[in-house]
């Protein structure tokens, strides 16, 4: 390891940083340092502003993936290096804020009766049930289940930000969730990686599941399985759910990135979804032939 490497790697601890913002900083630094041949503590401002230009023109990356290559740099340049930012400029434009694809409830049914297993199925219906991130879905454990009739709720243990929260536990999800523990007998993590159950999932293999089940199932709208806990969050807001609590159960630090959930909510939902908001699994259709 370069003495470069681990003093960054040393100031993204010192921050908090997460340990994914940490992988995507260093590999960041590490593309650029490979595309010019040098470390780059030597490189100048505008070798740095040419390589975000080469991913954007050459490479066609999205402009958010641009700019979190550019929130490396900066970093790098100025957090590590110490060099002035008006001197050393890295650009960010903002990126294109496109409203998501909301699966509706029969899609959501037919995806899950595609699902290619029983532990994939399982998978995905549980990020329906609960809207966890895919990261916050890879790292449960068995142990941040609470089943108790008072408390019902999931434990998410350092999600986005460093920030532990509670989500609620619906019945229809902890049904779920005691079917597949006497499936599985998973200890310590929820879903285990497959060859090696002492390690949790990799968050690349319920991708792989989503996405076959999604082609599977006639699904053509775009996104990955993160478009679940778009439809969890929509979903509750449709059966009245209020703002303020869906911000604390997605773990949003703003109320504005909860509020743009109120712009793909249909004021007419089905009949039944309002008398027991949380129980989504249970209100969905029987899956139809695509």
């Amino acid at each position: 390891m370069t003495p470069l490497r681990q003093r960054m790697l040393d100031a993204l601890e010192l921050r908090g940083m997460a340990a994914r913002t940490r992988e995507a900083y260093i590999d960041a630094v590490a593309r650029l340092a490979r595309h010019y041949g040098r470390s780059p503590d030597v490189l100048s401002a505008t070798e740095v502003r040419q390589y975000l230009l080469h991913l954007l023109r050459e490479r066609h990356l999205a402009r958010s993936s641009v700019n979190q290559y550019g929130c490396a740099y900066r970093f790098l340049y100025g957090s590590v290096l110490g060099l002035d930012g008006e001197r050393f400029q890295i650009p960010l434009a903002p990126a294109p804020q496109r409203l998501p694809e909301i699966l509706s409830r029969q899609e959501i049914a037919r995806l899950f009766a595609a699902a290619c297993h029983d532990k994939a199925r399982s998978f995905l219906m549980l990020a329906y049930g609960t809207g966890l991130r895919l990261s916050e879905l890879c790292a449960l454990r068995v142990a941040d289940i609470d089943s108790a009739a008072d408390r019902m709720c999931i434990r998410v243990v350092q999600g986005k930000g460093a920030k532990d929260r509670y989500v609620p536990l619906a019945p229809d999800v902890l049904a779920l969730l005691r079917r597949w523990w006497r499936t599985a007998r998973p200890a310590p993590w929820l879903f285990a990686a497959a060859r090696d159950s002492g390690r949790q999932l990799d968050p690349k293999t319920p991708q792989r599941w989503y996405r076959g089940a999604a082609a599977r199932a006639g699904i053509t709208k775009r996104g990955g399985i993160h478009g679940l806990r778009h439809a969890w969050a929509t979903h509750l807001l449709e059966a009245g759910v209020d703002l303020y609590s869906l911000q604390q159960w997605l773990g949003h630090g703003h109320i504005g990135t909860t509020t743009r959930y109120l712009h793909l909510a249909r004021p007419d939902a089905p009949d039944g979804v309002r008398r027991e908001p949380l129980n989504l699994l249970g209100a969905l259709p029987p899956p139809t032939v695509h």
